[in-house]
C-alpha cells in the first residue's frame, strides 16, 4: 500500500477553515489568550506565601517608652501592623475569632515596673494559626526581638538588664490549631473547592444541554417562567451537594481528625448558602453559553480564580490590595472563612454574619444576570 502524498492546497484549506472556526467561536479564542494571561498575572504578582504586614491588635494596659519601642520593633520587622486597639480582652478575642486581626498584643499592666526590676515580665502575642503558613515567618522573626526590641531604651544605669537573658519574654500562643496541623486548615477548604467545581459544572451544562439534544422545545412550550427553570435546574443538585458535605465531614472527623468546635446545624445552613451561590453561578453560565463546551470555559475561567484568590491554597494577607479585593468578590473566600471560623473556632452565628451576608448578595445578583440572559426561544 502506497501512502499518497499530501497535497498542501487540501491541507492549507483545512487549517483556513479552523482559523475561521476560531473566530466565529469568540469565547474560545477569548479563553486561550485569557486563561494564561491570568495565571502569569496571579502567579507573578498576586500569589506569595511570605504574608507581610499581618494586621495585629494591641490590647496594652501598660503605656510607657518601653511599650512604645516593643511596639515599634514589631512594626519594623515588617511582619506586624497595628490596626486596631480593643478597649477590652472580649473585644480583642472576638477581633481575633472574626478574622478581622492575624495576633493580638497584650501588654500587662505591670509590665515597666517588673522590667525595670529586672524580673523578665512577659507579654503574649496571640495567633490566629488556623492557617500556619500564614503565620510561620512572623512568629520566627520573633525569635530575636526580645533581645533588640529594648537595646536603645535600656542604657545607662539599666544597660545591665540588655545583658542575657533577654529583658523580657515574648510568649506566642497559637490559637484554634495550635500544633500548626495542615490537615485542619485543609481539610475544611477541601469541602469549598469541591463544592464550587462539581456544583457549578454540573449546572453550568443544563440549559445548554437541553439546547443541544434538542428538548429545549419542549420546555418553552410550556408555561414555565425563567425563574421555575432555573430553580428546577438548581434544587436537585442541592441534595446531591448535601452527600458531598457528609462524605467530607466524615472523612475529616473519622480520617484526619479535623474537629467541629461549632454548630453543626449553622455549618449545615452555611453550605446551603454556598451550594446555592455556585449553581446560580453554573446555572447563568448555562444561560449566556451557546454549547457545552463554551460553558465548560466559563466555569473553568471562573474556578481559576477562586482556588487561587479565596485563601485555599496561599495565604490570604499575602496577596496585594487589588487581588484581596478580586478575592473578597467570589463566593469560595467568605465560605472559607465561615466553615473554618464553626469548624476550628466555634463561631456562632454573630462571628458568621459578616461573612453571610456577601454570598446572599452575591446570589440576588447572579441570578438576576441569569434571568435577564434566558433565552425564550431557539435564536
Amino acid at each position: 500500500m502506497t501512502l499518497k502524498p499530501i497535497s498542501l492546497e487540501r491541507l492549507s484549506a483545512v487549517v483556513w477553515k479552523e482559523f475561521i472556526q476560531l473566530r466565529r467561536d469568540r469565547l474560545t479564542f477569548a479563553m486561550m489568550i485569557g486563561i494564561p494571561l491570568i495565571q502569569l498575572t496571579l502567579f507573578g504578582f498576586a500569589i506569595n506565601s511570605d504574608p507581610k504586614h499581618l494586621p495585629t491588635a494591641l490590647y496594652s494596659n501598660d503605656h510607657s517608652a518601653f511599650t512604645r519601642s516593643l511596639i515599634k520593633s514589631l512594626e519594623n520587622s515588617g511582619y506586624f501592623v497595628l490596626t486596631e486597639t480593643p478597649a477590652t480582652e472580649a473585644e480583642a478575642q472576638r477581633l481575633l475569632a472574626l478574622g478581622e486581626v492575624q495576633f493580638v498584643l497584650s501588654i500587662p499592666v505591670d509590665f515597666t515596673r517588673r522590667l525595670l526590676r529586672g524580673e523578665h515580665p512577659s507579654v503574649l502575642l496571640e495567633a490566629d494559626a488556623t492557617d500556619p503558613v500564614a503565620i510561620g515567618n512572623a512568629v520566627m522573626a520573633l525569635n530575636e526581638l526580645t533581645k533588640s526590641a529594648l537595646r536603645y531604651d535600656l542604657k545607662g544605669s539599666l544597660g545591665y538588664l540588655n545583658s542575657s537573658p533577654a529583658p523580657f519574654e515574648l510568649r506566642v500562643h497559637k490559637r484554634y490549631n495550635p500544633e500548626g496541623v495542615t490537615q485542619y486548615n485543609i481539610v475544611p477548604g477541601l469541602m469549598g473547592v469541591v463544592l464550587t467545581m462539581t456544583m457549578m459544572m454540573m449546572t453550568g451544562l443544563a440549559i445548554t444541554r437541553e439546547h443541544e439534544r434538542g428538548t429545549m422545545e419542549n420546555l418553552l412550550a410550556t408555561p414555565l417562567r425563567p425563574l421555575e427553570v432555573m430553580l428546577g435546574k438548581i434544587l436537585p443538585y442541592v441534595a446531591i451537594g448535601y452527600v458531598q458535605v457528609a462524605v467530607i465531614l466524615l472523612m475529616a472527623w473519622l480520617v484526619f481528625d479535623v474537629p467541629i468546635i461549632g454548630s453543626l446545624l449553622l455549618l449545615l445552613a452555611c453550605v446551603l448558602v454556598f451550594i446555592v451561590a455556585n449553581l446560580v453561578v453554573g446555572i447563568t453560565f448555562s444561560s449566556i453559553a451557546r454549547n457545552q463546551t463554551q460553558a465548560m470555559q466559563m466555569s473553568f475561567f471562573f474556578f481559576l480564580p477562586s482556588i487561587l484568590l479565596s485563601g485555599f491554597m496561599f495565604p490570604f494577607r499575602g496577596m496585594p490590595v487589588w487581588a484581596q479585593t478580586l478575592g473578597e468578590l467570589l463566593p469560595l473566600t467568605h465560605f472559607l472563612r465561615m466553615v473554618r471560623g464553626i469548624m476550628l473556632k466555634g463561631n456562632g452565628v454573630g462571628e458568621t454574619l459578616p461573612h453571610l451576608w456577601p454570598l446572599l448578595l452575591f446570589i440576588a445578583i447572579v441570578m438576576i444576570i441569569g434571568l435577564k440572559r434566558y433565552r425564550r426561544t431557539l435564536d
